[in-house]
């Protein structure tokens, strides 16, 4: 009896296998010919491309000339100022030579106008605490204030503030921007 269970068992163990080798393969779909045609068309062209947005160029404002800045009013003298801003460099209020430069020619034009009188404003770039900046943005000012009063400019008619970082120039977050913003900036505040 034993051999008869085996032999079942391996009937049994065979079909099984057999079944589930057998499966049925899916038809193969072919793919339909292209379609024939009579007309010879020629394949349609790309679209063109669009035509560029032409801006219209930057024009720079022209600089003031002396009977425009006689007769100019305050607003339009600061919008267009004659008065050169000074550059520093990161964490520092030394004047280097071209910010010397700068300040001799504003010296000249501040003494051919003795009237005006001139705010020396220190700003600073993003980096650092408020108060660094503002310590830092103070000492600019005072560095550009006290060249101008030793070259002859007097020193009642310079008043100095520091914003820091408060109010930069460029909003950028590259040393590009920052550059831009570690400046004095001179303000004619009377004339």
């Amino acid at each position: 009896m034993n051999d008869r269970r085996f032999v079942l068992v391996m009937v049994l163990l065979a079909a099984t296998t057999l079944a589930a080798c057998h499966k049925k393969t899916p038809p193969v779909a072919r793919p339909a010919p292209p379609p024939t045609s009579t007309t010879s068309t020629t394949p349609a062209a790309p679209p063109s491309p669009p035509e560029p947005v032409r801006e219209p160029p930057i024009v720079p404002p022209e600089p003031l000339r002396d009977d425009a800045i006689s007769s100019a009013s305050l607003d339009d003298l600061n919008k267009n100022s004659p008065l050169k801003p000074v550059f520093f460099e990161l964490d520092s209020s030394d004047l280097s030579a071209v910010a010397q430069k700068s300040l001799d020619e504003n010296a000249a034009l501040l003494k051919r106008y003795a009237s005006w009188a001139v705010t020396v404003e220190g700003h600073c770039d993003e980096r650092g605490t408020a108060e660094y900046n503002l310590a830092l943005g103070e000492r600019r000012a005072i560095a550009a204030r006290a060249y101008l009063v030793s070259l002859g400019i007097p020193a009642e008619r310079l008043r100095t503030v520091s914003y820091g970082k408060e109010f930069p120039f460029d909003p950028g977050h590259d040393e590009g921007a920052w550059g831009k913003n570690r400046r004095a900036h001179f303000v004619i505040t009377a004339k």
